[in-house]
């Protein structure tokens, strides 16, 4: 339809300029046709579409009403006039009289001066802003909340028929930056350990430029209110279900209720709709907005809304699929990119096309990082505005040794890490090797090397590794990828399949470490100011009997006679060990009275983490059968710094007299009493930190499985005397970190580190 005729009306504006987008001729031709359809169908004097170049400028791309002459010819610098500021704050602007606002920017060629009225709004791509599209008149007026959403709607149908590349192509855009194309390097922090060089693929993928506009409205609303009904059914279950959060837990699930039956949410998304966009392209163009709205806030209140509203998006957008299904096929040497990933999130993608791991949030304690250590998958978290500098496809560099991300690297670049890349594979070769030689330093000392796990995938990789056993397995995860609480037969065949998958080699089982950032939506828990310090593991097990009972009578009936190893997390006092303890006795007597069969040995433990217990291990060991350090909350606790905390978190090095001092009484102590003692924090997988333990006389390490080789390699090499000596000077006379010089004195005794 010619554009002189064009039809007023949002369905029939969206069709136009669709049309025009799709038609034959080149780009500037079609962009200028819209341009004409939207200032005719707006009863406008001007409309301009100005289109962010890869300098930072704005550039006039195609005007109706201003001088044609100034197309390509003015250029605003990044910040600069009324376009500027709706770039930088990425909303949009509506002014009676344009002149009179300070930040008005004039352009003598382009014929403006006798326009007052102004509306602009932002271009918006995943919340960044790659254009502005702009309508003016002569007459003083502010623009009708009608007129602005008609020509949000259209500029976000807009930003991506363009971006797309299907309906415009990218040779006649040259030097528009529709998306971010240059190398970046972002610094952020080491996750999980590796290197991996692939693609971009983004865990929230945008809404295809094919998938924009609806054909049928009808139909169109009725798909939008029904998933947006089964979306608050299910907000509403998780807090007010037969497994609800008492009360003052709904300061943590409550603001999912209040945006989800929130009626400026659900008309922004029901207006959106009835302008003639899909379900999907809706809550894109809401999500977009709240991005660029809220991503600039200072406030962390605010900020934190942000991660609500985008759990809101993408819990609706599966609710549109109608496939709970958060994963999807991946590309061979995908980089999956995130915001932040929940605890069965990671599990649900290929990972034998999975390369890396690359997080804008979370921390090395969370829960995606866990699975990424478990899975071997290289990992770098707190990367600030990682999802918006990359496009689906970027070639992406994911450095987790340095703590780093390459977006678009350089050739050069690639080469080098490429190179790195097969030095690493080289040296997995030569670990491979170690496979079936025994631990031993070189003065003849005997170091057990066992690996931390918690999933499926763990245990298919245990025979591969050549450790001597799980010393850790974690078994809480069952319970964080399960939609709702395990029953006693989930439990037991879990735990039964870890035994029979082990075959003779001992597993430890821990029972729940459930609580602090660990809260399940069907499990009863209160929102706490400081929940690393307050209602989680043994605590909460003690507290909810019925919950601890259920996991050890699952885990002796999962023994069929076997030996039986269970460790308490977290014991903060002798006392709460002696109740955890009786709670066992409790559930073995239940299963002897009626005859089923007893673990043939059962070995009972507890979790060294918190700092009380060092000076109360003279009445704490003697009750145990064994003990092990848990090295990450230990440190946490002793140095007061919450190791989820980026700003803290980097406070303190393990490293240190105080730590080392921690660690040797704990040591010394188990040695006197000859209780069994074993170091399964992160510490015991990273060669020198357990190069340091074993020069405290620690004989046993359990680590997360890609730990095994590199730490066998450095105790076969090591001689633990001559270490025992050198750390133990270090830690008398040393101030701060002694990192530096215990890998001096490693180096010096030929330890592999």
């Amino acid at each position: 339809m010619p554009a002189t005729v064009a039809i007023r009306g949002q369905r029939s504006l969206l069709r136009q300029t669709r049309e025009a987008l799709a038609g034959g001729g080149p780009a500037q031709v079609r962009l200028d046709m819209v341009v004409r359809i939207i200032a005719l169908s707006m009863v406008a004097e001007v409309c301009s579409l100005y289109m962010r170049r890869s300098g930072g400028e704005m550039e006039l791309f195609a005007t109706e009403g201003l001088d044609s002459r100034a197309v390509h010819v003015t250029q605003l610098q990044p910040g600069e006039g009324l376009v500027g500021e709706i770039m930088r704050h990425g909303r949009p602007l509506n002014l009676a009289d344009a002149p009179s606002h300070p930040a008005f920017s004039y352009r003598p060629e382009t014929g403006e001066d006798p326009y007052h009225a102004f509306l602009g709004v932002p271009l918006l791509r995943g919340g960044r802003s790659i254009g502005v599209l702009v309508v003016q008149n002569r007459t003083e007026r502010v623009y009708l909340e009608d007129e602005v959403e008609d020509l949000q709607i259209i500029a976000m149908v807009l930003s991506e028929m363009v971006a797309g590349g299907d309906l415009v192509s990218e040779e006649e855009l040259r030097g528009v930056e529709l998306a971010p194309r240059k190398p970046e390097r972002l610094k952020g922090a080491r996750f999980a350990d590796g290197l991996a060089y692939g693609v971009a693929v983004l865990h929230e993928p945008p809404v295809a430029p094919s998938h924009l506009l609806s054909e049928d409205v009808v139909a169109e609303e009725a798909r939008l209110a029904e998933a947006i009904k089964a979306l608050q059914a299910q907000i509403d279950h998780m807090i007010d279900g037969q497994h609800g959060l008492v009360e003052s837990s709904y300061e943590v699930l409550d603001a999912y209720r209040m945006f989800a039956h929130d009626r400026g949410w659900n008309r922004s998304l029901s207006d959106a709709v009835k302008n003639g966009l899909t379900a999907e392209a809706a809550v894109e163009r809401v999500r977009s907005e709240h991005r660029a709205r809220l991503a600039q806030a200072r406030d962390p209140y605010l900020r934190e809304r942000l991660h609500d509203l985008e759990d809101l998006n993408d819990r609706l957008l599966r609710h549109l699929s109608g496939d709970g299904q958060i994963a999807r096929d991946l590309p061979e040497g995908a980089i999956l990119i995130a915001r932040n990933l929940g605890p069965a999130d990671l599990l649900e993608y290929d990972r034998t096309r999975l390369r890396g791991l690359l997080l804008e949030e979370g921390s090395a304690a969370s829960h995606a990082a866990i699975v990424a250590r478990a899975l071997d998958i290289p990992c770098v978290g707190r990367l600030a505005g990682l999802r918006d500098r990359l496009s689906e496809g970027d070639q992406v560099i994911v450095d987790a040794e340095a703590g780093e991300a390459y977006l678009r690297p350089r050739p050069d670049v690639v080469q080098v890490i490429q190179a790195r890349i097969d030095v690493r594979a080289q040296r997995r070769a030569e670990f491979a090797k170690l496979r079936d030689t025994p631990a031993f330093t070189r003065d003849g000392a005997k170091i057990t090397l066992m690996m931390n796990a918690g999933l499926d995938v763990d245990l298919e990789i245990l025979a591969e590794t050549g450790a001597e056993g799980i010393g850790l397995f974690r078994t809480e995860f069952q319970f964080m990828v399960a939609e709702q609480m395990p029953r006693f037969n989930a439990q037991a065949a879990l735990y039964e399949r870890v035994m029979d998958r082990a075959g003779d080699l001992p597993v430890t089982f821990r029972t729940l470490d459930l609580g602090g950032d660990k809260v399940l939506p069907y499990l009863e828990a209160e929102r706490e100011e400081n929940p690393a310090l307050g209602w989680r593991a043994i605590r909460m097990g003690l507290d909810r009997p019925a919950l601890l009972r259920l996991q050890l009578r699952a885990l002796i009936a999962a023994s069929h006679g076997r030996p039986l190893r269970v460790m308490f997390p977290l014991v903060t006092t002798v006392d709460e060990f002696r109740a955890a303890r009786a709670v066992m006795d409790m559930e073995l007597a239940w299963a002897e009275r009626r005859g089923r069969p007893a673990p043939s040995r059962l070995e009972v433990g507890a979790m060294i983490e918190a700092p009380a217990l060092l000076w109360h291990l003279d009445a704490l060991l003697p009750m145990t059968d064994f003990v092990s350090v848990g090295t990450n909350d230990l440190m946490q606790y002793l140095f007061a710094a919450d190791r989820g905390n980026a700003r803290v978190a980097d406070r303190y090095d393990p490293l240190s007299p105080p730590a080392l001092r921690a660690l040797q009484v704990i040591q010394q102590a188990c040695a006197e009493t000859g209780t069994p003692v074993s170091v399964c924090g992160e510490m015991a997988g990273r060669p020198l930190e357990a190069f340091a333990l074993v020069a405290l006389g620690f004989e046993r390490l359990s680590m997360p499985p890609a730990g095994v080789g590199p730490v066998k390699q450095m105790i076969l090499t090591c001689d633990r005397e001559a270490a025992r000596r050198g750390v133990t000077s270090l830690i008398k006379g040393g101030a701060g970190s002694v990192r530096n010089e215990i890998e001096t004195l490693a180096r010096k005794i030929s330890a592999a580190v």
